[in-house]
């Protein structure tokens, strides 16, 4: 059956199993046991026990068997399948008075911005949109010639551009060559970030800080800029996609120029979709933030995985369909992956020996740190003819 704007449904994205297998094997071994996860049992709770169908089909079939209307098994399965389908129903209110109607979504009209889509998950959601013959430029600071272009093989709704989009003005000529080549972007995906250096804060070098916020966070303000003035003026509207992290709330050791770039680019979400909501454009222009987890991506193959159970290192290509299911469904909203990336909003409120707790107990601020403040002092005074010589940072995707 084909999906309602005529497109057929994608088939699974190519994925390079060897690089993906030796990018995931570096942070862990993969067993069975791996995927007995706290999202599977939740999967599974959702699809059975936590389902308004499933249990309204126990009242049933009670009364199917002649139980009284007056038999607490009846009374207590019927005011429970009453009590789920409220919370269902007012979780299903609460996203409309939040992120208002759906904006319709024709991917024959639509172009396609995917920045970072060299590899990784940007790759993937181009690959996705790309095979189902949607537009898709790809802004990639590697350019053409990489391993996502290989094996997607000739695709000539797709087009790679090179392009720093830390850059301002790189990024204004290539929206000149975009709208020249395939038209107006109107959905927008930023997936672009920069390696993690998992050092502590007073060791990082100055350039490799700078490299940090201009790859992070200075290009998501430069593609807005210069991208969003357009899709406020297309008929049809558009989708804002950023992809950030979970990190930007839990900043582990080590992490403090990611997580900070990581929490900029939250705020700066949410500033714009207020602003959207003001000006009266938030119907037309979606804005939904994607807040991950660990991935099994370039980006984290030095981290190791503190908690398989309560943190599963997710695949990219999942979090790819939840992006794609989302923008074609035209909704605005947030996506949270895995199931703990859902309560870390409320990491925030315990109180701070909870917090320092649960720090210990999930063994974050090791999977990350490759250094201690120890030997800060005796790094610095051993580099320090060495100053200013640091290799620019590489942009890897996430």
């Amino acid at each position: 059956m084909s999906p309602p704007h005529g497109f057929p449904n994608p088939p699974r994205p190519m994925v390079d199993s060897s690089t993906s297998s030796s990018s995931s094997s570096s942070s862990f071994s993969w067993s069975w046991t791996n995927a007995v996860t706290l999202d599977l049992f939740l999967t599974v709770l959702h699809k059975t026990f936590l389902h308004p169908f499933i249990a309204w089909l126990i009242p049933l079939c009670l009364r199917a068997q002649a139980t009284p209307y007056s038999h607490p098994s009846f009374i207590s399965t019927t005011i429970y399948a009453i009590l789920l389908t409220t919370v269902v129903g007012l979780g299903m209110i609460n996203r409309l008075l939040a992120h208002g109607k759906p904006r319709v979504v024709e991917l024959e009209d639509e172009v396609v911005l995917v920045t970072g889509g060299g590899s990784g998950l940007g790759w993937l959601v181009a690959q996705i949109y790309a095979m189902r013959g949607v537009s898709v430029a790809v802004l990639d600071v590697r350019g053409k010639g990489g391993k996502g272009e290989e094996e997607l093989g000739d695709l000539s709704s797709l087009v790679y551009y090179t392009c720093d989009v830390g850059v301002r003005e790189q990024v204004e000529e290539v929206k000149r060559k975009i709208e020249k080549d395939l038209g107006k972007p109107t959905i927008l995906i930023n997936c672009v970030a920069a390696p993690i250096n998992g050092l502590p804060l007073v060791s990082l070098s100055a350039k490799s800080v700078a490299n940090t916020i201009q790859s992070n966070l200075l290009s998501y303000f430069h593609t807005l800029q210069v991208f969003l003035p357009d899709i406020l003026a297309s008929e049809t509207g558009g989708t804002i996609v950023t992809v950030s992290s979970v990190l930007s709330y839990l900043t582990a050791a080590g992490l403090s120029d990611y997580a900070a770039t990581k929490a900029g680019v939250t705020a700066a979400h949410k500033t714009l979709e207020a602003e959207l909501r003001v000006s009266g454009d938030d119907e037309r222009v979606k804005m939904l933030l994607v807040e991950t987890g660990q991935m099994s991506t370039p980006l984290f193959q030095e981290v190791e995985t503190p908690n398989r159970f309560f943190a599963p290192v997710l695949e990219p290509v999942q979090v790819a369909n939840e992006i794609v299911s989302m923008i074609d469904s035209g909704k605005g909203g947030t996506i949270r992956l895995p199931a703990f990336a859902s309560l870390v909003g409320w990491y925030g409120v315990l109180p701070a020996s909870i917090q320092r707790l649960a720090r210990f107990v999930s063994g974050i601020d090791s999977a990350v740190g490759k250094g201690s403040f120890s030997a800060v002092s005796e790094k610095i005074s051993s580099s320090s003819s060495r100053r200013g010589s640091e290799s620019d940072v590489e942009l890897i995707d996430v």
